[in-house]
């Protein structure tokens, strides 16, 4: 009887033990990727101010949210969340895409140091950003342009999506995409602004006079031929 009681006694403690082991097992931190970007060589390119970024409030937790059939969000379930600040992560690959496809290191993340004057400045919030294993990532988005006198050089509405396997990770990743999708367009509409800021002047063309209204060229006098012992023509 004793060695019958022993049997339940050890399978229960090594079912706890196995328990135990699962929950401490730690829970998946994820972080957006930058994508491919190369560190800007010119040191006098544009300067731009990339200030404010909002994200919409759900977005302010750490938790990695998952988008359900009912469009509800969830937690998702294996407590997967955020390496850190997803703002803070969504600014860095805000701003290495921009200065590395405006071409400038005087790409500043708001707010900016006293003295800095930028040309153009990039206003942005971020009102969605997420996805679900049965649903691709989507990014809405607004942004604002507006030069150095605060002049609003224009602004534009986007949503955009991207497709994934259904993986945390691989939602990360189209979540990713997004951003850099994102950031080229932001990009493709500050460009124009800063072409004409630093195009060179032309000097006005001089113009045309007509060859009616030039000057007569002076006359040659004939020559004359005067009588002597030798004919000479004198001019």
């Amino acid at each position: 009887m004793k060695n019958l009681l022993r049997v339940p006694t050890v399978l229960l403690l090594a079912s706890m033990g196995l328990t135990g082991c699962i929950g401490l097992q730690p829970a998946p931190m994820y972080r957006l990727d930058s994508g491919t970007t190369e560190v800007p060589e010119r040191t006098d390119g544009a300067a731009v101010l990339l200030a404010p970024v909002t994200l919409a409030d759900y977005l302010q937790r750490d938790a990695l949210l998952q988008r359900l059939a009912d469009g509800s969000l969830a937690v998702d379930g294996q407590r997967a969340h955020w390496a850190g600040s997803l703002k803070a992560d969504v600014e860095q690959v805000l701003l290495r895409q921009l200065a590395w496809r405006l071409d400038t290191q005087s790409l500043v993340l708001g707010p900016a140091d006293e003295g800095f004057t930028p040309e153009v400045q990039i206003e942005l919030s971020i009102t969605r950003l997420d996805s679900g294993p049965e649903f691709p990532a989507v990014l809405e988005a607004h942004w604002r342009l507006r030069d150095k006198a605060g002049k609003h050089l224009g602004s534009r509405l986007v949503r955009l999506q991207e497709e994934h396997q259904g993986s945390a990770s691989d939602q990360v990743r189209a979540q990713s995409v997004l951003l850099q999708r994102l950031s080229e367009m932001v990009a493709d509409a500050v460009e124009p602004t800063l072409v004409a800021k630093t195009a060179p002047k032309v000097a006005p063309a001089k113009p045309q006079v007509s060859k009616s209204a030039e000057a007569p060229a002076p006359r040659i006098p004939a020559a004359e031929p005067i009588r002597t012992d030798m004919e000479v023509f004198r001019f």
